[in-house]
């Protein structure tokens, strides 16, 4: 939901949040303080509800040209807030301002059709919304789930083990086969490529059991990565990095550097997350017995310290304040991040 954005637009949008919520009241039953939780948590009775709304538009860079494929992924990325945060997903509504001149009825019941199949695999259930039109399409997806077993941002320690779900630049592929929809080689090569954002459905109920703090990679692996070690006062030092093939297929025809599938903020919607170093061996054991997969991409440190040093790549992201929404050209904020790369990296 808009309360959880830290690191769309860094510290201004921080502050805009902080300054609305001051003004607000708030229930002595929530659990969660601002920015401490993907999703907003609720004591009800004898169990945990959490609340999550959150809002699309085309500056996401969801391709559109597949309506099935565009509601699936809307609803995965909706109801990830619920999944970081332990839960599972019980009800779910959303405001559909549609494309009046090009959403037509197969359009929109393609559209309704991937909600729908979403829905269905977590069996949470549709309870209404609202409907308009407009020149450009936005979507506002609304998810209720509950929980036993919360697991927050807040909990992370030096020397914990921060490990991910699926790969790394999902989302900024997904971008860049948006942005450069016209370079003619990446068009080619990556034509039929086709991004189905993943249900961690079952991951989410392993990782609860286990993990000091949790966050959705909505805003970049980067950003999700750097949140938690904001929020616990901690650094990172990331030694491996699961990049899609076809994100770094995508890097070499457009001659830009792989990191940026892990700085951009074109998210996957993975699970980021840590763990206790003396609960790892239980945790792959686990894993493996429910033939889920899970990537080891670091590990918790003494904070100030924020460090990429893979195999063949070093960079300080101890001073790393760049955000897509400071820029009104998306370029001058690719260009951005590469200045940043040759300034603080070292390949």
């Amino acid at each position: 939901m808009a309360i959880r954005k830290i690191h769309r637009s860094m510290s201004r949008e921080k502050d805009i949040i902080t300054r609305i919520a001051n003004q607000l009241p708030r229930s002595d039953k929530q659990l969660n303080n601002l920015f401490e939780s993907d999703s907003e948590i609720i004591q009800f009775d004898f169990t945990k509800l959490l609340f999550t709304v959150d809002e699309f538009s085309d500056e996401d860079h969801f391709r559109d040209h597949d309506p099935y494929i565009l509601g699936w992924n809307l609803t995965v990325a909706t109801i990830s807030d619920i999944l970081a945060s332990g839960g599972l997903p019980i009800y779910y509504g959303h405001s559909v301002m549609i494309d009046k001149n090009k959403w037509d009825d197969f359009y929109l019941e393609r559209f309704s059709t991937g909600i729908a199949d979403v829905l269905k695999k977590t069996k949470a259930c549709f309870i209404g919304g609202d409907v308009g039109s407009s020149d450009h399409w936005h979507y506002t997806g609304i998810a209720l789930g509950e929980t036993n077993n919360t697991v927050t941002r807040i909990g992370a320690k030096s020397g914990d083990i921060i490990l991910m779900t699926g790969q790394i630049g999902v989302g900024n592929l997904e971008a860049a086969l948006n942005l450069y929809s016209r370079n003619l080689l990446l068009n080619k090569i990556l034509k039929h490529y086709k991004t189905y954002l993943a249900i961690r459905f079952n991951e989410s109920k392993l990782i609860s059991q286990y993990a000091t703090s949790c966050i959705d990679s909505s805003d970049g692996v980067l950003n999700a990565v750097n949140t938690l070690s904001d929020l616990n006062h901690t650094g990172f030092e990331l030694t491996h990095t699961p990049y899609l093939r076809n994100g770094v297929l995508a890097c070499k025809i457009l001659s830009k550097p792989k990191e940026l599938l892990l700085m951009g903020e074109c998210g996957e919607y993975e699970l980021v997350f840590t763990i206790d170093k003396k609960d790892l061996a239980s945790f792959l054991q686990k894993s493996k017995e429910q033939k889920l997969s899970f990537s080891h991409i670091g590990c918790m440190i003494e904070e100030p310290g924020k460090i990429l040093a893979t195999n063949n790549s070093y960079i300080d992201f101890s001073g790393f304040n760049i955000s897509a929404r400071d820029y009104k050209d998306v370029n001058l904020y690719l260009d951005a991040l590469n200045n940043y790369i040759d300034r603080h990296g070292n390949k």
